[in-house]
Formats: structure tokens, sequence, C-alpha cells
């Protein structure tokens, strides 16, 4: 899983109520499943699936809004939504200030073909009941930098 390719993509998601949309449009840096706190009370589940890309590639198109807040792991995160239906549009995180995080399942069954998380970071706080594969890397905080992400 640790040397997938990384997809090239040119994709537009809308928010649920079609006031914001998402161009992502360049190579996906990568992909992965995070089960931080912060991430389950975003999502409402037991992790997030993202997708990171260079903010240089990624466009915002619409009123959006944000909320910061100091992250498990120390950084500041801040994440945006719409401020009418609410739906996560993305985040970014002051540990990595040009790229930005995008929710895989914005993009809905675009993302169907080439989707493929690479590891799970935050597994310290990952819920059991919150099955994934028993073959997917798990790391207790983040994986070590790696060159180029």
């Amino acid at each position: 899983m640790e040397n997938a390719p990384r997809p090239e993509i040119d994709l537009v998601a809308r928010c649920a109520c079609g006031g914001v949309s998402v161009h992502a449009k360049g190579t996906v840096r990568s992909m992965l499943l995070c089960a931080c706190e912060d991430c389950q009370k975003a999502t409402g589940t037991g992790h997030s699936a993202i997708i990171i890309m260079r903010a240089g590639d990624v466009r915002i198109e619409g009123t959006t809004a944000s909320f910061a807040s100091t992250a498990e792991s120390g950084a500041m995160l801040t994440r945006w939504f719409c401020p009418t239906c609410g739906t996560p549009l993305y985040g970014q995180s002051s540990r990595a200030e040009t790229l930005v995080n995008l929710p895989a399942g914005l993009f809905g069954a675009a993302t169907a073909d080439w989707f493929v998380p690479s590891q799970l970071i935050f597994a310290r706080s990952h819920r059991d009941w919150d099955a994934l594969p028993a073959t997917l890397p798990q790391h207790a905080t983040y994986r070590a930098r790696q060159p180029d992400v």
C-alpha cells in the first residue's frame, strides 16, 4: 500500500446545499484514514478518510465558515465547512500549511476507482467497533514524515 501510485485528479464536488464547490485538480499527495478524536467528532464516526493535496491544487468557490482548534497532535487544525448545510469541505494543519485535507466522501463515487488509504494514523484512539482491514498499516500518532508528501 505504501507505494501505490499517486492519482492525477480533476474533480469538482459540491456541498449538500450546492452553495460551495471544491475543485481539486492535480496529484494526490497521500490517501489515509485518521482515527484521532477530532476526526471522530468531525465525521460522527470512527475515522475520517482523507485525500491530501497541495493547497494550490484546490479551489473553493462560495462562502465558507471555519473552526480552528488545537488538534490531538498539538498542531492548530482549521476545518472549513458550508455555513448553510454544514458539509465538511477541507482542513488544514499548521503542521503542513502547504497541504489541504479533503474528505474523500465529499467526492462520492468519483473516488471509487482510485482511493486506497495507505495507513491509519492516530490508531491509539481508534474504536474497536469501527472495523478496518487488518492489513492496513497503523500508527499510534503520525507516521514518520515521508519526502515529497
